[in-house]
This record gives structure tokens, sequence and C-alpha cells, in this order.
């Protein structure tokens, strides 16, 4: 029984959650995927949670101000740069 608590707590305790955010352009939370390597120039995965869709966007820029992180990408499908407002 102690073994199967164990591997449970080691289940849970190495769980990466999403990074979660709002997307002020278009009005809707967004969730950047756990496992992306946000820097400039890398291309990452974000949830946006108006659509309902995953999308693969390109960072171009990171900013940090005081509690918030914001992350301006770059929609490919759309055209578009959106800024995410990240919680820290």
């Amino acid at each position: 029984m102690k073994r199967v608590l164990v591997i449970g707590l080691l289940m849970v305790s190495t769980t990466s959650f999403a990074w979660d955010g709002y997307d002020w352009d278009a009005g809707s939370f967004a969730d950047i995927e756990k496992g992306s390597l946000v820097r400039e120039g890398e291309e990452i995965e974000i949830y946006d949670w108006g659509t309902g869709e995953y999308k693969d966007v390109e960072v171009q820029s990171i900013d940090s101000y005081g509690s918030s992180v914001e992350v301006e990408v770059y929609d490919s499908d759309s055209g578009e740069y959106r800024t995410l407002d990240m919680d820290q």
C-alpha cells in the first residue's frame, strides 16, 4: 500500500502545468503549454480559450512587469501579433 502511495505522489509532483495568462488582443485567456521553451525566436504551443484551439506561435519578445510577464508572439496562421499577459 505504501508503495502505491509513493508512486502516486511522485507522479503528481513531477507533473508540470501550463502557464496561465490573458490575451488582451483577443479578449480571452490563453495558456502556454508545459514543456515550452519561452525564449525570443522560439516556437511555442499555446491553448487559446477563446477559440478552444491549440496554436503554434513564435515568441517575439518577453518583458517582466512586477508580478506578470508580457509575452509578445506572432501567429503565422492568422498573420497577427498577440500580447499574452502571463501570471508569475
